[in-house]
C-alpha cells in the first residue's frame, strides 16, 4: 500500500483489496491449469495451431494476414495494425487441443476487425486514450506529493475509471472473439464433437481473466472512493 494512503485505508477497504487479490489469483489459476491442462491433450485432426490459424483466416478471406510465432507463454494476440496474429511457441507448434482453441480465438478477432465489429472498434479507438490517461498518472503520483492525498486519490480514481472503461469494452469483444473461433473450429471440421467441451472449457478459462479484472478493478475504485470519503 502506498504510504499517502495508509492512514486512511480502513478495514472495509483492505477487505476489498484482499477480495480483488483472491479473485485475480483464482482467475489467473484457472487459466493456468485449464491451459496445462489442455495442452497435454492432443487434437483428433493433428493441426498445430498456426495450420489452425492458417485455415481459419483463408476460409474467411483473409490470405492476407500472417500467422507468426512469438516468445513468452499465452502471449498469443491478433495485431489489428499490422494485420498479424501471432501465436506464441507451444501454440504455433503444438497439435493440441489448447493451441487449437487459442488459435481460433486469436482468429475470432482477426474476423471481428474484418466485418467492423463495433466493440473492437471502440476498444481500439479508446487505447490511446487510457495509455494517455495512464502515463499522466504517472506524473499525478509527484503532484499528488505536494497536493497531498486528496491529489492522489482523484488521480488514482480518474486513472481507474478510464482503465474499468477499456475492461468493460473489452469482456464482450473477447466473449465475441471466442464463440466466432469455435463455431469456425466446428463449421470447417477442424475439431471434433468430442472436442467441442474441451474448446468450451478452455476459452472459458481464459475469458475469466478479463472478468476477473473488471471485477477486481471495480473493487479498486470502490475502495479508493471510500478511502476519498475517509479523508473527511
Amino acid at each position: 500500500m502506498n504510504y499517502l494512503t495508509w492512514g486512511y485505508e480502513t478495514p472495509l477497504t483492505i477487505i476489498l483489496s484482499v477480495i480483488g487479490v483472491i479473485i485475480v489469483g483464482f482467475a489467473q489459476s484457472k487459466i493456468t491449469s485449464s491451459y496445462n491442462k489442455y495442452k497435454k491433450v492432443n487434437n483428433k485432426n493433428k493441426k498445430n495451431g498456426a495450420e489452425v490459424a492458417r485455415e481459419i483466416l483463408d476460409a474467411n478471406g483473409l490470405s492476407n494476414i500472417y500467422v507468426v510465432e512469438v516468445q513468452g507463454n499465452l502471449t498469443d494476440h491478433y495485431d489489428p495494425t499490422r494485420k498479424v496474429v501471432r501465436l506464441s511457441t507451444d501454440i504455433f507448434h503444438g497439435e493440441t487441443v489448447a493451441a487449437m482453441s487459442v488459435a481460433a480465438h486469436e482468429c475470432g478477432h482477426a474476423i471481428q476487425d474484418k466485418v467492423g465489429y463495433p466493440l473492437m472498434r471502440i476498444r481500439s479507438a479508446l487505447v490511446p486514450f487510457v495509455n494517455l490517461v495512464s502515463y499522466l498518472g504517472y506524473f499525478g503520483l509527484i503532484v499528488s506529493l505536494f497536493a497531498g492525498i486528496t491529489g492522489y486519490l482523484m488521480i488514482s480514481i480518474i486513472t481507474l475509471l478510464a482503465t474499468l472503461l477499456f475492461q468493460l469494452v473489452t469482456l464482450p469483444v473477447e466473449f465475441d472473439a471466442s464463440k466466432r473461433g469455435k463455431e469456425e473450429l466446428k463449421k470447417l471440421k477442424i475439431s471434433d464433437t468430442s472436442e467441442d467441451e474441451q474448446v468450451k472449457s478452455m476459452l472459458f478459462a481464459a475469458a475469466m481473466t478479463y472478468v476477473a479484472g473488471v471485477a477486481t478493478n471495480i473493487l479498486n475504485v470502490l475502495r479508493i472512493i471510500l478511502m476519498y470519503r475517509n479523508r473527511d
